[in-house]
């Protein structure tokens, strides 16, 4: 598989692992759905505290131009031991959204540039990140080992996957929305098998990165 390519796999895996919860929440928040609280609030909050997140993540991509790939690896454990932890604990999470307030009513303009300008910068959209970022704290243990020891163009590719599956993460959590089979279906079984996914990518990481070959009896 060339280096794009594995980046390319590597994105998917890697923000399907870490965004299993943020279905959960964006069912929340499209059951909220009214007249001021809009879908394109809970889309572009999305993308707002993803890319704080990714933000917060990149110096594992700087820390990779300096140090040597093999060792860079090694991030790949993180991955591993939140897989584990997960194994074990088996807790159940309480996933808790602020009820989104009705107390004022917004006119809605009709200049599509002020209209999304206005949705940028509207509370509810900042709300919606701000969930988003609390519930990534995880995603950025994930991302700092996944872009380390990338070059520039990996990292764009895998970039590129996050912010495109963004968008069709908030396009089937809005599906499942209307589908309450499928929704109670996917939050029940959807994370058991968040664990083994993070395992897997993280024993990956370390396998692309050449680090097995720093054991002793890897080096014959």
């Amino acid at each position: 598989m060339s280096k794009l390519g594995t980046a390319f796999s590597e994105g998917i895996i890697a923000f399907i692992a870490t965004n299993i919860d943020d279905i959960i929440i964006l069912l929340i928040f499209f059951s909220q759905v009214n007249v001021n609280f809009r879908r394109r609030h809970i889309l572009l909050g999305q993308y707002v505290g993803f890319a704080a997140i990714i933000i917060a993540s990149l110096p594992g991509f700087f820390g990779g131009l300096v140090v040597q790939r093999e060792w860079i690896g090694l991030l790949g454990l993180l991955p591993v031991g939140i897989g584990i932890q997960q194994l074990v604990s088996r807790k159940e999470e309480t996933i808790s959204v602020q009820t989104v307030s009705s107390d004022f009513r917004q006119s809605t303009p009709t200049n599509p540039v002020l209209s999304f300008i206005l949705s940028v910068l509207h509370p509810q959209t900042y709300k919606v990140a701000a969930v988003t970022i609390a519930n990534g704290g995880d995603n950025i243990s994930i991302y700092i080992p996944l872009f380390a020891g990338q070059d520039l163009a990996s990292l764009g590719v895998i970039l590129g996957i996050f912010f495109i599956m963004v968008g069709v993460w908030c396009a089937i959590a809005y599906f499942l929305s209307r589908q309450p089979t499928i929704a109670y279906v996917l939050s029940r079984y959807g994370r058991a098998v968040v664990p083994f996914v993070l395992i897997g990518l993280g024993l990956f990481i370390m396998y692309e990165r050449g680090t097995f070959t720093l054991l002793p009896w890897m080096r014959s």
